[in-house]
């Protein structure tokens, strides 16, 4: 055998359904939003062929929903889809955190606050886009440290959905220092081997962000939004 194979290029379809994926992460395709085959194809310069196949992609991933003589729609994160999605990233995150705690935590946790660096700078230049992408990045990285790669595929398959939740959040925090600190403790945590209390911390920000994005006030309306 030869590992000196031929390099096999992503499809048409596959590169839709990233695009679609950014487009919908970003709030560009807005949650409930109704998705025109016509529109997209000549946005995207692409047949409706493959981009039938890239959305049918997205929605075995449960991020396009199909409503029977009425078309694809974005899912909306209703109070239960954003409650399952964090139910879902609680077990992913903590499985990861446990496993970073019983190799080499410290160098772990200096990496983690080097984001939580990063989100501070961006707080206090009142970069709302850049805080949320520091949180993304925290808690990407955080799964990545563990070295399992099927907690980061996991991870993977939940990212769109985090990141809709994640910039919705930025409305929610009157004072982004607060986020930042939640992010800081964990990492200190992380750094300093207290295994109990990384994840108490780690479930207690994914309830606190579960509460900030169902309750009433400017978070809510990622739960509200869009409607068929």
């Amino acid at each position: 055998m030869t590992s000196l194979t031929p390099v096999v290029q992503e499809s048409t379809p596959s590169m839709i359904a990233t695009r679609l994926r950014e487009a919908i992460a970003a709030g560009e395709l807005a949650p409930g939003s109704r998705l025109s085959e016509a529109r997209l194809a000549a946005r995207l310069g692409v047949s409706r062929g493959p981009l039938r196949e890239g959305m049918q992609r997205l929605t075995q991933e449960g991020l396009l929903v199909s409503v029977r003589n009425r078309g694809l729609f974005v899912t909306e994160m209703t109070p239960g889809n954003i409650e399952d999605m964090y139910v879902a990233r609680q077990a992913v995150e903590r499985a990861a955190a446990r496993r970073v705690l019983t190799t080499d935590p410290a160098p772990a946790g200096e990496e983690l606050l080097a984001v939580v660096d990063r989100m501070e700078a961006a707080a206090r230049a009142g970069d709302g886009q850049q805080v949320g992408e520091a949180d993304v990045e925290f808690h990407e990285r955080l799964v990545a440290l563990a070295g399992s790669p099927r907690l980061s595929r996991m991870q993977q398959t939940l990212l769109t959905e985090t990141r809709m939740c994640i910039h919705a959040l930025e409305e929610t925090y009157p004072d982004p220092l607060v986020r930042v600190e939640e992010h800081r403790a964990i990492a200190e945590a992380v750094r300093e081997g207290r295994a109990e209390e990384a994840d108490r911390l780690l479930i207690a920000h994914m309830v606190d962000a579960i509460d900030r994005l169902t309750t009433s006030g400017p978070g809510a309306r990622l739960a509200g939004a869009g409607g068929r």
